[in-house]
């Protein structure tokens, strides 16, 4: 399996409206000890909080950049890429992934607004 490739979809599919609204793909996306330190500054704590947020989500169109992987372990990904944002502007995004059982589930996810110059 292309890792790079399977992960990159994976992140796709999380910036999705589609997927962001359908809880069982949510369910299977993310590990039951997710945890997110938002752009805007807000912490998500939990899977659930997550999941319940996303459902008053106004959606805005997403697309990625600079998409790299380092492995931190056998099982362990670190992702770090650029979000833009249609009408909120570009973040610096990083995600772990972990497999288990053979399924990659993120388990932290943070987006750092980029500094205007």
């Amino acid at each position: 399996m292309d890792l790079h490739a399977h992960l990159f979809g994976l992140e796709q599919a999380l910036q999705q409206s589609a997927t962001r609204s359908d809880t069982r793909q949510l369910e299977r996306l993310l590990a039951d000890d997710f945890v997110e330190f938002g752009a805007s500054g807000h912490v998500w704590g939990s899977k659930a909080e997550v999941i319940v947020g996303l459902q008053d989500e106004v959606f805005s169109a997403r697309s990625m950049t600079e998409f790299v992987v380092k492995m931190l372990s056998e099982h362990v990904a670190l992702v770090t890429y650029r979000c833009h944002r249609s009408g909120v502007g570009t973040s610096l995004r990083s995600s772990v992934w972990r497999a288990e059982e053979g399924q990659w589930q993120m388990v932290f996810h943070q987006g750092t607004p980029l500094a205007v110059d």
